[in-house]
């Protein structure tokens, strides 16, 4: 157990983020809520992160990897230009105008953002149902996502919009909480899918739990590993959106690192043999607080907030079994192969223990790697 301490100390003497993580997801926010004075006009906020920003136009002027209120600055009208463009917000099948009103920049849990701030002005009376079409960082980030959340008073609604889903119609009086949950289930599904670091862990977990002669042990060791998985992820996904909990993203993300490692270790130095579902129950932990920092920044109703992170802990569970069900009958047919229990297990865990050992470097010590990105994106 001593290398097993040894990482869980490494760990817990991480200190505090830095401005940017690679890991993190492409993200911003976008808040509309009516003004009780002007009923033809909307008062948006959209928070952008600089990263992204610097990614799609270039905003750091020296490339000094520090984006300076002086840049933003020297850049107000080129962000303006790029993002406004990628904005349509309707009403009554009319397309209302979107006026710029400012921009200061904001800390949050992962960065720093860029804080547009606009008026979309509608020719009638903004209805109750309105359409939102989102097409932000669309040509150079697939799997970027806005959350969107629309006020009027008290009554909120929301949806998670992309490249893959560009368009969403919000009622304003009736939310339909509904398509709140559907949205962000969809959403949860595709952060477990486009997550690498959460599939090696998975896996490298999965790997030997077929190493047995009949298939009923193998689905009952799996039962246990991705149950145990999903009982200590949802409790920390819960708390820290629910702002309970609250943990630096940099020892977020290099615990995650570090929990593909242990887990792709063991395969190879095995510790821990018979209760392999403890280590998925320890390091759940840790990746439900990487989860909760796809819904950051949300501050919702209990209503609403139910709904959003409802579905996207029902979108992860669905993403994590997709993964299971595909890998295990495959998986447990080559069982008893040479190219299974060296190739895939003893290899493949090696190599992921590599992958893994890269990116906590990388997230722990605010490093980059020359070439690693190449081999597999943080």
């Amino acid at each position: 157990m001593r290398w097993f301490a040894l990482v869980l100390i490494a760990t817990a003497c991480l200190v505090s983020p830095p401005d940017a993580m690679a890991h993190k997801e492409s993200d911003a926010y976008l808040t509309l809520k009516t003004d009780p004075g002007d009923p033809h006009r909307l008062h948006g906020q959209w928070d952008i992160a600089l990263r992204d920003l610097d990614f799609a136009i270039g905003i750091d002027s020296n490339h000094d990897g520090a984006i300076t209120w002086g840049e933003v600055q020297a850049h107000k009208g080129a962000i303006e230009a790029y993002a406004l463009p990628r904005l349509v917000v309707k009403g009554d099948g009319l397309t209302c105008e979107l006026q710029a009103t400012g921009q200061a920049i904001d800390a949050h849990t992962d960065g720093t953002y860029n804080v547009l701030t606009f008026d979309a002005v509608c020719d009638k009376n903004i209805p109750s149902r309105l359409t939102v079409v989102y097409n932000l960082m669309y040509e150079v980030d697939p799997y970027h996502r806005g959350i969107v959340t629309i006020h009027d008073g008290a009554k909120v609604a929301g949806a998670v919009l992309g490249p893959s889903h560009t368009q969403a119609s919000l009622d304003l009086h009736e939310p339909g909480r509904w398509s709140e949950f559907t949205s962000f289930l969809v959403d949860g599904v595709w952060h477990i899918w486009t997550g690498t670091d959460h599939i090696l862990f998975l896996l490298s977990l999965l790997f030997p739990a077929v190493l047995v002669r009949r298939f009923w042990p193998a689905c009952v060791d799996v039962i246990k590993i991705v149950s145990a998985f999903s009982v200590s992820h949802s409790v920390t996904l819960s708390l820290a959106v629910l702002g309970i909990v609250h943990v630096p993203s940099r020892l977020v993300e290099s615990g995650i690192a570090l929990s593909v490692l242990v887990a792709a270790l063991n395969n190879v130095y095995p510790l821990v043999h018979r209760r392999v579902w403890l280590i998925a129950f320890a390091f759940g932990f840790i990746h439900g607080l990487g989860f909760a920092s796809a819904l950051t920044g949300l501050q919702l109703p209990p209503g609403a907030m139910a709904a959003s992170l409802g579905g996207f802990s029902v979108g992860v569970e669905i993403g994590q079994e997709a993964i299971v069900l595909a890998f295990l009958p495959l998986a447990f047919l080559v069982r008893l192969t040479r190219f299974y229990r060296f190739g895939v297990v003893r290899v493949g865990s090696w190599l992921i223990v590599a992958i893994a050992a890269g990116w906590f470097i990388e997230r722990a010590f605010d490093v980059v790697i020359p070439g690693f990105a190449s081999i597999l994106p943080n």
